[in-house]
């Protein structure tokens, strides 16, 4: 509860600091909203790619990513399971270039509820078939990839809403549509007793232990089986 209740904090917050912003920006006003709003998920879904991908390069924030990623089993609330920390610099990444552009309260009411609802579906126990849109939204199917236990492997599909920078700016794009995962293929292989409880996983970050299993990314070039 109280992990839901900090995201969802979060997520509000972005409306009412859009609202505050006392200049227009850049901001293309004049375009329909839902326009406006696509606009905007491109744009946050880079700033929160590269606070992922950087996530899984430097010690200092893997240590507080790994939380998201010791759970073993995916399922919708995973995507809200995060420390506040982690989160913090991933809204900073992905929203900051939005507010100095000028973008206005109504659109940040619609991205917050889209980084809401994507966050869920992104973490869904559900075998959803997507057809050609496979390859260029972040789905469930495409985000489970990132998920594997496993040192490197796990280190591919880093966008929230869309595979964009994973393939064209990270070269970290992954897809096999016939893979099937099973139980004991998530989690963190080099750390398989991370605390459980919400107050260790606050504390554990700035253990030394933390820093001892740190992922690291395998190399450059986008890997396609499918």
């Amino acid at each position: 509860m109280v992990n839901e209740s900090s995201n969802a904090l979060s997520l509000v917050s972005i409306p009412l600091i859009a609202g505050l912003v006392p200049w227009a920006g850049v901001w293309p006003h004049g375009l329909p909203l839902f326009l406006q709003l696509i606009i905007a998920i491109v744009v946050a879904d880079f700033g929160i790619t590269a606070a992922h991908y950087y996530s899984h390069r430097w010690q200092w924030l893997w240590r507080f990513h790994a939380v998201h990623h010791s759970v073993e089993r995916l399922y919708g609330f995973n995507g809200l399971m995060k420390h506040p920390l982690h989160q913090s610099v991933e809204a900073l990444a992905g929203i900051s270039p939005l507010l100095l552009a000028g973008m206005p309260a109504d659109v940040g009411v619609l991205l917050a509820l889209a980084i809401a609802i994507q966050l869920l579906l992104q973490h869904s126990n559900v075998d959803l078939r997507m057809g050609p849109l496979r390859r260029w939204l972040a789905m469930a199917p495409i985000h489970r990839f990132h998920h594997q236990k496993e040192a490197g492997i796990g280190d591919v599909n880093f966008g929230l809403f869309t595979t964009l920078w994973d393939r064209y700016v990270f070269d970290t794009a992954i897809d096999d549509a016939s893979r099937r995962f099973k139980p004991g293929e998530f989690g963190i292989g080099a750390y398989p007793d991370y605390p459980r409880t919400y107050l260790q996983q606050i504390i554990e970050p700035f253990r030394s232990s933390a820093a001892e299993n740190q992922p690291q990314l395998t190399g450059s070039g986008t890997i396609e089986t499918n």
